[in-house]
């Protein structure tokens, strides 16, 4: 017996825009079995997970500050997915962003002006870019595969960190913590209401480049060309488009915005560059570029989803005790779901009968 995956003449359109609801109810219906294996109260665990951080005003802020990342990476994402570039290692990219931006107020802390926030965001573009051009150079020029070099990348981004922060730009009167020195005001990004709570302009960035892209994708003739390449690059190369220039193109454009997260996260939520910067932005902005459906405008809301899930598994840990472990577990489940219903939209199961093989070889003692 077995099971083959065979290609439906034809997706139900219907089913094909509910894909992204269903993939969310069954999550919480899965959320709740584990929820209640693990002896907690599912109904108590999904309210934390989803309605508490939302109660609250500061909860409302904290929620912008987790999504303006997610939506940032996810955006850049799709372009590589629309593509059919997998760039598997955002979180890399985020990383190298937020190192290149922190060279001035790091490494010259006395300059002090009001152009070193722009020099920094640009920095930061400059530097997710150039990390990503490292998968997408090997990919053009000796047809590597990129998932393997863009993820390895993430692990050197990480250490690299964590040797300059604990090293060279370790704060010298930081008490020996492994940290750089705080971030001077004008290297800070402004919050943008400044009473009221965290939230600062990384959520301008992330849903003005969320609608630029949009533009891009559905009313330009690039966008024609990254749709065409990726579905078709036989048609693509018909049609004049080069294939080495859209993998280097889409990994350029997931690079910078990933670096704008990067150096937008230091300079805006944290102040500083520390060991960790990231509770795995990288690879959760992979769910909401599925579950946004590769669209930028549904990335918007699927960022604010997955930010949510953040805040809630927060919540979570410290009202009814589980554990982080449990909290990415469950989003985890979202990209699984995400993934099989799109796959059983697109494709049905068969199962066949697999028919041994006579043998042909003549009896002993008849040859």
């Amino acid at each position: 017996m077995r099971i083959e995956l065979v290609k439906r003449p034809q997706s139900s359109p219907l089913f094909s825009a509910l894909s992204p609801f269903l993939a969310l109810l069954l999550t919480l219906f899965a959320g709740a079995v584990m929820f209640l294996f693990l002896g907690k109260n599912p109904l108590e665990a999904l309210y934390f997970f989803f309605i508490d951080p939302l109660l609250e005003t500061w909860s409302l802020h904290e929620l912008m500050v987790k999504a303006a990342p997610l939506i940032l990476i996810g955006v850049g994402l799709s372009v590589c997915y629309l593509s059919n570039n997998w760039n598997i290692g955002a979180e890399g990219q985020f990383i190298v962003g937020a190192i290149a931006g922190s060279i001035l107020p790091v490494m010259f802390p006395g300059f002090q002006t009001w152009i070193v926030l722009p020099l920094m965001l640009l920095m930061g573009v400059l530097g997710g870019a150039a990390y990503a051009a490292i998968p997408a150079f090997l990919k053009a020029r000796f047809n590597t595969n990129e998932i393997l070099v863009s993820l390895m990348l993430v692990y050197v981004a990480e250490l690299f960190l964590d040797w300059l922060v604990r090293g060279p730009w370790r704060n010298p009167e930081g008490y020996n913590f492994p940290e750089t020195r705080n971030f001077h005001d004008f290297a800070v990004l402004p919050e943008i209401w400044p009473d009221a709570g965290r939230a600062h302009w990384g959520i301008i960035f992330a849903i003005a480049a969320a609608l630029v892209l949009w533009f891009v994708l559905s009313r330009t003739l690039k966008g024609i060309e990254v749709k065409v390449v990726g579905q078709s690059p036989r048609a693509g190369r018909f049609g004049g488009f080069s294939r080495a220039r859209m993998v280097i193109f889409a990994f350029l454009v997931s690079g910078a915005l990933a670096g704008l997260a990067g150096i937008s996260e230091v300079s805006g939520a944290i102040g500083q560059l520390r060991p960790a910067i990231s509770p795995g932005y990288g690879f959760t902005a992979i769910i909401v570029a599925f579950l946004g459906r590769l669209n930028p405008l549904g990335i918007i809301a699927a960022g604010f989803v997955l930010a949510l899930s953040y805040l809630g598994g927060e919540a979570a840990q410290i009202s009814i005790g589980v554990t982080d472990k449990t909290a990415r577990a469950f989003q985890g489940m979202l990209l699984f779901f995400v993934l099989a219903c799109d796959c059983l939209i697109h494709y049905r199961i068969r199962l066949t009968r697999t028919v041994a093989a006579r043998s042909t070889e003549a009896p002993a003692g008849h040859a």
